[in-house]
């Protein structure tokens, strides 16, 4: 990219950051600095953080960003505390502005999407001659700005939700049982912020309401008490939600849902509202094509980025809190792939219903695999998935077993694999799984014997078939992926492991 560019962009879009003196509230922000998606675009592509590639990163890794931090000198660097397994805990600052801003990622060790973004920012706030000094000048001198990048290094070590005593540090604002939720409370008491982020991700299974539409980024301006009413705080969070979701409309329009606002006396989000800071939960969810989240982390850095902007500007002031509950709330009716009327039938007793298939993902070092199971049968009108099909016409059909057993997985091309695929095979045997059981052939590979595969279509059951149509095989179903076989193989994607 072009540093021309940027300066266009400057020239163009960006005023002085000292604008909230014009009178009249019809354009009492009228010279505030704004972006739009191209330059948040142009700005991820330049400051994008290259150590973090995947969802699945470790603790050392967060280590050896901070410590670059620490060296550049440009955020200062704090630990303030370690984990349960006596993993730091690091604080990074920056600004010396009035106005207090802290954002935690990542007390759910396996939702790191926000993690990403967040060093993504470190990265540019660390950038100088880009044609955006004005607006580093202008976060600098309005805000001071606290991160806590990774809460739960131990869950993030195993990729699990809670921490290393198995407790949810999202359920123990009001106990403080854990170090890590003491650490957080401290912070809070210490540091009083005006405004407050929290920041996760959430299952890629929720939909907005009466669409197909995974919910990409939900938000919430938490309740601060079970009445869940509105006073400057919340309404705050609430302008700062209008705000996001007017630029993530231009990036995944129809798209965003508000997460459940029913009060969690529990939840750090309910108790930073309840403590004067006015504050938003991000929730990173799900989008079709992005397995690794790697355009949510995107969306994260722009809304974040555009957030912190506001903030220092007074603009979100400008957004009219009430537009907040036209936000529809997650619905929970999204699936993995949905295939309807499909033909189960025997010769005696007739049957075309629809199936629901869920894909769970097993961690496997700093990677991961999927099972695929049956996860409903029946009417499914109302329901979507990410994949759906109509199957009218066509029957279930059972696979078979490739009957050449292979040395390894490595003498089984792609193009091998789905030539035995498109000959009816779901399965194949080999001797020996090697160091790496991972693969991603369009096969279900077996190391254990016999591997039977799904004979009938049951709840909780196998997900390995085929669908044809008495002649022709049409589609096959592997681990719960669904995969056209009209279609050349490099267009599918396959995250499987030997059995």
């Amino acid at each position: 990219m072009k540093r021309t560019l940027f300066l266009l962009c400057i020239l163009t879009s960006l005023q002085s950051c000292n604008q909230t003196t014009i009178t009249g509230e019809s354009n009492r922000y009228a010279d505030a600095m704004t972006l739009d998606t191209a330059t948040y675009n142009s700005l991820h592509n330049t400051y994008k953080e290259a150590a973090l590639t995947n969802r699945r990163f470790k603790h050392q890794d967060i280590v050896d960003l901070v410590k670059r931090r620490e060296e550049k000198g440009v955020l200062q660097v704090a630990e303030i505390g370690k984990s349960v397994e006596s993993r730091a805990i690091y604080k990074l600052q920056y600004g010396n502005g009035d106005r207090k801003v802290m954002l935690w990622s990542q007390m759910h060790g396996d939702e790191p999407t926000a993690t990403m973004a967040l060093f993504d920012i470190f990265n540019f706030l660390e950038g100088k001659d880009d044609g955006f000094d004005s607006i580093r000048t202008c976060l600098k001198d309005n805000l001071t700005i606290h991160f806590i990048p990774m809460l739960n290094p131990d869950g993030a070590e195993r990729y699990i939700r809670r921490n290393a005593q198995y407790i949810d540090l999202n359920r123990d604002a009001r106990a403080n049982h854990t170090v890590e939720a003491k650490i957080l409370r401290r912070m809070a008491e210490e540091i009083k912020p005006n405004f407050g982020f929290n920041l996760h991700d959430q299952s890629i299974y929720y939909n907005v309401p009466e669409t197909k539409n995974p919910v990409t980024i939900a938000m919430l301006a938490p309740a601060y008490n079970t009445e869940r009413e509105i006073n400057d705080v919340r309404k705050g969070a609430m302008q700062l939600i209008v705000g996001m979701n007017e630029l993530l409309q231009q990036y995944v329009p129809d798209a965003v849902a508000k997460y459940d606002d029913t009060h969690s006396p529990r939840g750090f989000g309910d108790n930073f509202q309840a403590w004067g800071a006015s504050t938003v939960l991000i929730e990173s969810g799900g989008l079709k094509g992005d397995p690794e989240k790697q355009q949510i982390r995107r969306f994260n850095f722009a809304i974040i980025f555009n957030a912190l902007l506001e903030i220092a500007q007074d603009s979100y002031k400008k957004y009219d809190y009430k537009a907040y509950d036209k936000i529809p709330f997650n619905a929970s009716q999204l699936h993995d792939v949905v295939i309807r009327q499909i033909d189960l039938g025997t010769d005696s007793v007739p049957l075309k219903t629809d199936i629901a298939i869920r894909r769970a993902e097993l961690t496997v070092e700093r990677d991961y695999c999927v099972r695929g199971w049956v996860e409903d049968i029946g009417d499914l009108e109302g329901t979507y998935g990410y994949d759906e099909l109509d199957a009218g016409g066509l029957k279930f059909i059972q696979g078979k077993v490739y009957p050449q057993v292979f040395k390894e997985v490595n003498d089984i091309s792609n193009n091998r694999a789905w030539e035995l695929l498109k000959q009816g095979y779901i399965a194949v045997r080999v001797t020996s799984r090697g160091q790496d059981r991972l693969h991603n052939l369009p096969l279900v590979v077996s190391a254990q014997g016999e591997f039977v595969p799904t004979s009938k279509i049951v709840l909780t059951g196998t997900s390995n078939f085929f669908l044809g149509d008495g002649t022709t095989l049409k589609y096959a179903v592997v681990n719960g992926y669904l995969i056209d076989l009209s279609r050349p193989p490099q267009e599918n994607f396959y995250k499987n492991w030997i059995n």
